[in-house]
């Protein structure tokens, strides 16, 4: 492919090239919504089938390290639009400390994230055969429970169970089972999606560091570093929905 300084062949102008790159990421954007959406509308139709057992499924969920991760997120979207500020007004060497503080922050919500997946490892949480949403309530020094806490555990999963049995009599606990591993199905396909997308946005930041070393971007040229912040708010935003979806909604006090 045919290059002039930073202007491809197929392009006349490098505000053509910006036009044309942005209205790409876009159209990309559009189609991850509808992927995204997809999951959204299985998750709330089984939400809505599964009430309970999708209330106790949530209640397993850290809130302390989901609401760290939010914080981590957001601070991260702060940290990539002034990347993108840095390089139009020529600022070139806070572009690469933006850019450098937007990708600690993103290894920094993995990090945590890895920590959430471990803790469901050890709980019996991880969808299969091994699979046990009692597994605190009958193991209770595995989890760390004891007195008040286990107390309340056992009756959230006696209470679920209580609930579900008024619309399906005959309910039981392995039906709860069941559907608190649905949940998990979901939890762990669309949290773990979004762990891919965050991956591939730290390999883009990764490169983004790179060719900002070598002093490339600045008034004149900052098309790959606006073209990714759009990339990374919208992986932000998609937490921000996944936030409250998985760990708040029937939140037991």
């Amino acid at each position: 492919m045919q290059r002039t300084g930073e202007l491809y062949g197929q392009f006349e102008t490098l505000e053509q090239q910006k036009d044309t790159a942005t209205l790409g990421m876009w159209i990309f954007l559009t189609t991850e919504v509808l992927f995204f959406g997809g999951l959204f509308m299985t998750y709330t139709i089984n939400r809505h089938a599964y009430s309970a057992a999708f209330g106790v499924g949530g209640n397993t969920l850290d809130l302390k390290l989901g609401g760290l991760n939010t914080v981590v997120l957001i601070m991260s979207s702060l940290t990539m639009a002034m990347s993108v500020w840095a390089a139009q007004v020529g600022k070139k060497k806070l572009v690469t400390l933006f850019l450098l503080a937007t990708l600690l922050l993103g290894s920094v919500f993995l990090g945590v994230k890895a920590i959430e997946y471990k803790q469901k490892y050890d709980h019996h949480l991880i969808p299969g055969r091994n699979f046990d949403i009692a597994f605190c309530v009958n193991n209770p020094s595995a989890c760390g429970l004891s007195g008040k806490a286990l107390e309340d555990e056992q009756n959230e999963i006696a209470e679920a169970v209580k609930a579900e049995d008024k619309n399906n009599p005959g309910y039981g606990l392995a039906d709860l089972n069941s559907h608190a591993q649905l949940y998990f199905s979901l939890y762990f396909g669309m949290t773990g999606l979004h762990a891919l997308h965050m991956i591939i946005g730290a390999g883009l930041l990764v490169w983004l560091l790179k060719e900002s070393l070598a002093q490339r971007f600045g008034p004149g040229y900052n098309t790959p570093v606006e073209v990714t912040g759009l990339y990374w708010h919208f992986v932000d935003i998609v937490w921000i929905y996944l936030f409250p979806l998985l760990y708040l909604i029937d939140r037991h006090n």
